[in-house]
Parts: structure tokens; sequence; C-alpha cells
């Protein structure tokens, strides 16, 4: 893709934070903050305001905030809260419960400042995975993070195949899945031979390091939560996949068929130094 679709995220964003701060300052409705983010839709990832995002959708009478449609495929959900009011995961379940009824995997919760995506996970019961929290304030907008998340939520990026590969990798990198691979066998062998190295006159024992690394070294959250249970799960399944081959891609969701490469990463950490684009 040309770096011109990243500079106009990384400018568009650098002027929102200014727009954000003083709205977050005022207070504003929820009314006004829906505005504020069809805006950010608009300017900052490229969506027609007025026939790509639409608020009609409904779910059992209630509708759904907004809803980003191009052409006959719904991208993702939106739920929407007023700019100063904390973000929990049950101000997506019904965002959550139209997706899964109509097969559309992707929800963001927002209240202008704070971007949560999640992803719908189609089992038994129907469940959702928090893949990444982007906060517009403290975030710079030329980190590679936030860049890769928005370029890929875009009018230009966004396709199932390099949603699917962005949610593997923030998966794969994030602090629960980290700190639940800090406590596999390999790597605790691995600590457990690096301090041999460096110390070998002492004994070093495998549950020693487990339990330090556990109940000292990393924080309750990553090791004692639904989330860190999940990022165990997970780690576990992909283990299992390790010895496997490649099956084929999976089919497109919800009929979007096109797949635009995926931002390669040296425009993204050209941007993030600050580099102009040509």
């Amino acid at each position: 893709m040309s770096k011109r679709v990243l500079e106009r995220i990384v400018t568009q964003l650098k002027r929102y934070q200014k727009i954000l701060s003083q709205s977050k300052d005022r207070d504003i409705s929820e009314a006004n903050t829906a505005a504020i983010i069809r805006d950010i839709l608009s300017d900052v990832f490229g969506y027609e305001k007025f026939s790509e995002v639409t608020s009609e959708f409904a779910i059992k009478g209630t509708r759904v905030d907004l809803a980003v449609k191009v052409g006959d495929t719904v991208r993702f959900l939106i739920e929407i809260k007023a700019i100063g009011v904390g973000l929990r995961d049950e101000h997506v379940k019904q965002a959550i419960d139209y997706g899964a009824n109509e097969g559309i995997e992707w929800v963001i919760l927002t209240n202008g400042i704070l971007w949560r995506i999640y992803k719908i996970r189609f089992s038994q019961p129907i469940d959702k995975t928090l893949i990444v929290e982007i906060d517009l304030l403290r975030d710079n907008p030329r980190d590679a993070q936030v860049l890769e998340c928005f370029w890929n939520l875009s009018r230009e990026g966004f396709a199932p195949s390099t949603m699917k590969v962005f949610c593997q990798q923030q998966q794969a990198t994030n602090k629960f899945s980290l700190a639940a691979l800090l406590l596999t066998d390999p790597l605790i062998k691995a600590l457990r031979k690096e301090l041999r190295n460096r110390f070998p006159k002492i004994k070093v024992h495998e549950d020693l390091l487990y339990r330090v690394l556990h109940d000292d070294v990393l924080k309750r959250e990553v090791v004692d939560s639904d989330e860190a249970r999940e990022a165990v799960q997970h780690l576990k399944k992909q283990g299992s996949k390790g010895s496997q081959k490649p099956q084929g891609s999976a089919p497109p969701v919800s009929g979007d068929n096109t797949s635009p490469p995926a931002a390669p990463e040296s425009q993204i950490a050209q941007i993030a130094m600050g580099k102009s684009s040509s």
C-alpha cells in the first residue's frame, strides 16, 4: 500500500487528539461523542460518512450505535459510550449478540478516546476476545501498534485475511500470552540453564523458578484471571497445531472477498520513526 494512508492516519489522529482532549474536559454527551466518532471513521479510517457508516441496525428492537458497511458487507459494529464513561466488557453484549447472529466477527467499543477491538468467538456459548485497546490521548499516533491496528480497520486495509493475521499477532504478543509462555517447561528449562551457566556452583530447581515467576515476578492479573486462563488454552491449542501442515486459507467472512496486502512492516516502521512518505 501507499504510505499515503499511514500518513493520513497519523496526521488525523494528531488533529483528533486535541479535539478529544477538549471534549473530555467539557464532558460531552454520548450523542456528541458519536458525532466525533463518525468524523474519525471518515477522516482517519477513510470511510464515506454518509453512505458507509450507518446506525440502521437493530437487535431485538434496540439499535447498534454504528455499523461500517462497504457494499453489501458489514465490516464491524461499533458500540459508543459518552467520552467520560469508563468502558466495560458488558457494554458490547448487544453488539456481540447481533454480530453472532449475522456472522459479523468484529466489534469496537469506544468512548472516542479508548478504542477496544473485540473478535466474536462463534462457540457454544457465544463469547468474545479483546484483541487490543488503543488510547488515543495516551498513545503516540506513530506507535507501530496504533498504525497497524488502524490500518487493518481502515477502508483501504480491511480484509478478513489481514484481520485474522492481526488478531493472531495481538493474541500471541499480549501480556497474558507472554506470561503463559514464560511459565512453560521449555522456557523454565532455558532459564535454569542460563542461571547455571552464570552461577555454576549453585543448584537451581525448575519448580522453584516456576513459583518465583508465578508468585513474585509476574503480576497476578497476567497469571490468575479469565484472560490468563484463555491465553494458556490458546497457547496449548497453538502448540498442538505446530506439527500440522497448513490446510489452506479459510474462506472469506461475511462475503468480503477483497484481500489488500498487509501494510509492510518497513513502511510502518518508517512512519513510526517519523520519516516522511515519498
